[in-house]
């Protein structure tokens, strides 16, 4: 099905099925990650300045609907700053009765697990003798016990189980060390916006007293829209804290690279009506790019994909996006919930007033609180600003319109 070429390049005969290069799926790094440059230069820049021992610099916030890759820059900003030595502590929030807990315990594995990563770098020694005994003692009062065994106590710092003052003294402290290191701290956080109110507030006030004493310390975080708006509740400086950058649609030229530079490294062909055809039902989005991709890969029969195989592939990739991207999300919702639901998609992707939705619905606005309290809280749907409310993932309208229950 293909052969190699001396330049280690690879002629295909057809598509062969083991070789497809696209893998669609939650925080998966697409095979070009391209149209991101921007944000990967920004925390290009906060490395730079750490190794520079010029601290001080804001965090880093993302925003913008699911599926435009967020997490996947998360995740490459987590290799860009181990790659530099960096202690770095990655974790996701999680909303519901539950989630305060889990993400406690999350963040003192990650923390535990982080110190170790650091073992055969410049940093350990530092960390030895200032900050693990800090990170021990904040893991158990976070409820993670287990992991502590070789790493000392130190009492006296982050043990007075008041989450600021000892999230606080444990960032000092592993500050300190990483500055001598010329390497910085990180928490990552992804689904920012579902942080419980205390632990969100005690991370705000450590990135405020690490930005005025410059201590290397960032948190760069990923959310939906409404990301800025809850943090500015939570903390009234916080919108001074972060470099705020928009994550949303790729542009038609970098859309394109993300589908024909992976094919082209494997010797087929994709421009034209073909190419015009996938884009425009992709959208711009990074992950229906991917999920197009894969489908597109599997109905061509030949390395000059045609019209006709882009048009099966966009059928076939829009009916795997309804029963996989769409549809768990659709399931989740009760009845009631799925007619507030189609309310909003009569908007195409929104954002829906919540009085128009009243009028469509026959109901006063006091009586679909409970909805739309229940749909934010399942990740459906969120509140961009007061009065109104959007999907979560692009698409969904559409989606809704073509289901028939």
């Amino acid at each position: 099905m293909f052969e190699m070429l001396p330049d280690n390049s690879v002629r295909m005969k057809g598509m062969e099925p083991a070789l497809n290069p696209f893998s669609p799926g939650s925080g998966v790094k697409p095979p070009a990650l391209v149209g991101r440059q921007t944000e990967i230069d920004a925390f290009d820049l906060l490395v730079a300045r750490a190794k520079a021992n010029a601290a001080g610099d804001r965090g880093i916030l993302l925003t913008g609907l699911r599926g435009v890759g967020k997490t996947v820059l998360l995740n490459e900003f987590s290799e860009m700053a181990r790659r530099n030595g960096w202690l770095v502590v990655q974790f996701e929030a999680q909303p519901g009765d539950g989630g305060p807990e889990a993400v406690r315990k999350k963040l003192a594995r990650e923390l535990q697990l982080g110190a170790r990563r650091l073992r055969q770098t410049p940093a350990w020694s530092h960390l030895r003798s200032q900050g693990l005994g800090s990170i021990s003692n904040i893991s158990v009062s976070l409820g993670m016990q287990g992991l502590t065994a070789d790493l000392k106590f130190d009492a006296g710092r982050a043990d007075s189980r008041n989450l600021e003052i000892d999230l606080e003294e444990m960032v000092e402290d592993v500050s300190a060390s990483m500055r001598k290191a010329r390497a910085g701290f990180a928490l990552v956080i992804d689904e920012m916006q579902d942080l419980e109110s205390d632990l969100l507030g005690a991370l705000l006030t450590v990135q405020h007293a690490a930005g005025q004493r410059g201590w290397p310390f960032y948190i760069i975080g990923g959310g939906l829209p409404s990301l800025p708006g809850r943090l500015s509740e939570s903390r009234s400086y916080a919108e001074r804290l972060f470099h705020y950058r928009m994550v949303g649609k790729l542009s038609p030229e970098a859309a394109a690279e993300a589908l024909t530079v992976p094919i082209g490294r494997l010797g087929a062909l994709l421009e034209g009506e073909a190419l015009t055809t996938v884009l425009e039902a992709a959208g711009g989005y990074a992950y229906f790019l991917q999920a197009y991709g894969r489908t597109l890969w599997e109905t061509a029969s030949d390395k000059v994909i045609t019209v006709g195989d882009a048009r099966l592939a966009v059928e076939l990739g829009t009916a795997d996006l309804d029963h996989g991207f769409f549809v768990a999300r659709w399931q989740r919702a009760t009845p009631a919930e799925r007619n507030y639901l189609r309310a909003m998609s009569q908007d195409g992707e929104g954002p829906s007033a919540t009085a128009d939705l009243s009028g469509r619905l026959g109901k006063d606005h006091s009586s679909l609180t409970s909805q739309r309290a229940r749909l934010i809280e399942k990740g459906i749907i969120f509140a961009p600003e007061h009065g109104y409310v959007q999907f979560t993932v692009p698409g969904m309208g559409a989606f809704i319109h073509r289901q028939k229950d």
